[in-house]
């Protein structure tokens, strides 16, 4: 019983919150699926070494605070690791292509999954398995059969994210904070990422990994990469074809590499043989960090979980680097990582998605998937009213930074501004565009427009419906890009009206020659 006559009035605000509680946290109400998306996402890393596949569950949740429109992951749960497999190559030193889809498609009957299961992911190709003249073609191949919107990614710089993210490392950086420098050795590169309170800046690569030599059980050399030879040659070493590689010469090569890491975690003058590995721009010399982490499959012989010999160096060139462990030589102390071996293929699975904004504005869904769109970012002042003039020599320029002229293919035009979304000011951001990009205009292109902050709907519909542009538009928003990026776009989500997007690089290199001597 109520004992005061107000007790038996329920507050309407609660009664509301209650409902959105029970609504938030049943799938079977529409409502559910509005605020929670839930994904099914795979990543294949089809490296210099090993290829492996892994399918993962990734949950967003729309940001509750201030009414935002974006979405962030709330859990990630890994739903299947497939074996390791040794990446096959044919004798003329391409991917083998038929045996990397008889192992996807083993590796999907096993998870009991089904293409269109998929909702996203990526595939990417790493260290030397990038430079084969068919890499490009495989991951594009892979991609569209691997699921509804899996996207084929390549590139050193990225590839350092994604093992930064999957080791742990980002996590670690973030709980105590911390700064954090994770190194990946694969089997053809080691890749650095410097991670700071969740956030990486800096990355590098170096051509220094445990398989640039292979060779069968007696000891003859099977394979050689153009790093090995440089290395060999750097120490006078000789390294030949279908001849015995001594263990001392072994041992020798691997030592040489081991210095070439140390050279960059140790922050000393890099040498000649460094320089000449470096696959990317260089780390800061003056880093300073308060944990190491190794992932990659060389640190599973760092951290002593390993000791089968794929007649490699990857054995010796783990034992150099355990040395200066042992001798305290290392800057700072190492630390555990999360995943060794997988942590690329867990950043390709769990770390690639975003989701825009559903404060977007696409005229014709249709359109959609876009693959491989190269993004050009402008940032546009915040303290003061932004002129149409100002906004279209911003966009001139970014297409002139990229070498791309403008109209002769389909771009994704990138804005950095958080200032007053006031009426007169998104109309003066409209013209810019519009101004800016007259080839495309003409040729009924899209345009494709990106914001960091809530305004896309706004900048979209005074495009087509204020200003009367007849061009499709993708207006997007609430995504984080760099200079160099590219995107994929995904078909529309339903109910919450929102796209997956997956930001990407696409480096890979003009093959026009074989880049390793193999054995017939």
């Amino acid at each position: 019983m109520h004992d005061e006559p107000w007790a038996h009035v329920h507050d309407p605000d609660e009664e509301r919150l209650a409902k959105l509680t029970i609504e938030l946290n049943n799938p079977d109400h529409d409502y559910y699926h509005y605020e929670i998306i839930e994904l099914t996402t795979v990543g294949i890393d089809i490296g210099s070494s090993t290829s492996h596949l892994m399918f993962s569950s990734i949950t967003l949740q729309r940001v509750q605070e201030m009414h935002s429109s974006r979405y962030v992951v709330v859990d990630r749960q890994t739903l299947y690791k497939s074996p390791i497999l040794l990446t096959p190559y044919t004798h003329d030193n391409l991917i083998n292509t038929e045996q990397l889809e008889r192992f996807v498609a083993e590796s999907y009957a096993e998870a009991g999954f089904e293409p269109q299961d998929v909702d996203s992911g990526a595939i990417i190709l790493t260290g030397e398995a990038i430079k084969r003249r068919n890499a490009h073609a495989i991951a594009d191949i892979f991609a569209d059969q691997a699921g509804k919107f899996v996207c084929a990614s390549a590139g050193h710089n990225l590839e350092s994210v994604l093992a930064a993210n999957g080791s742990g490392s980002v996590k670690l950086s973030r709980n105590p904070r911390q700064t954090v420098l994770n190194v990946d050795i694969g089997g053809g590169t080691t890749k650095f990422a410097l991670v700071q309170g969740g956030r990486i800046q800096h990355t590098a690569a170096l051509n220094v990994g445990g398989r640039l030599v292979a060779t069968e059980g007696d000891g003859v050399v099977t394979r050689i990469e153009d790093a090995a030879h440089t290395t060999a040659d750097s120490i006078g070493v000789p390294l030949t074809l279908g001849e015995p590689l001594p263990d001392e010469h072994r041992t020798a090569i691997a030592d040489a590499l081991a210095e070439c890491l140390l050279d960059v975690i140790q922050g000393r003058p890099r040498s000649e043989l460094t320089q000449a590995l470096l696959l990317t721009a260089d780390m800061p010399r003056d880093m300073a960090f308060e944990a190491l982490v190794f992932s990659g499959g060389v640190s599973e012989y760092v951290y002593n979980n390993e000791t089968q010999e794929f007649g490699d160096l990857a054995i010796d060139l783990a034992a150099a680097v355990r040395r200066k462990m042992e001798e305290h030589a290392l800057p700072a102390p190492v630390q555990p990582a999360a995943e060794r071996i997988r942590a690329t293929v867990i950043g390709a699975s769990q770390f690639t998605v975003q989701l825009s904004g559903n404060t977007l504005s696409i005229s014709d869904p249709s359109l959609l998937p876009y693959r491989n769109v190269p993004v050009l970012i402008s940032r546009l002042p915040e303290d003061r009213e932004v002129q149409p003039e100002e906004v279209a020599e911003l966009v001139a320029e970014a297409f002139e930074r990229q070498d791309l002229v403008e109209g002769e293919q389909q771009v994704a035009l990138a804005f950095e501004w958080d200032g007053l979304p006031r009426y007169a000011q998104i109309r003066k951001i409209a013209d810019g565009i519009a101004s800016a990009v007259p080839r495309s205009l003409a040729n009924g292109a899209p345009l494709m427009l990106v914001f960091t902050g809530d305004f896309a709907k706004l900048v979209g519909d005074t495009i087509t419906k204020d200003m009367g542009i007849p061009n499709p538009v993708i207006s997007i928003d609430n995504l984080f890009l760099q200079e160099f990026d590219f995107i994929d776009i995904g078909e529309m989500i339903y109910p919450a009206r929102v796209v997956p997007v997956v930001v990407k690089s696409l480096l890979f290199p003009e093959i026009e020659k074989q880049t390793a001597e193999v054995l017939d």
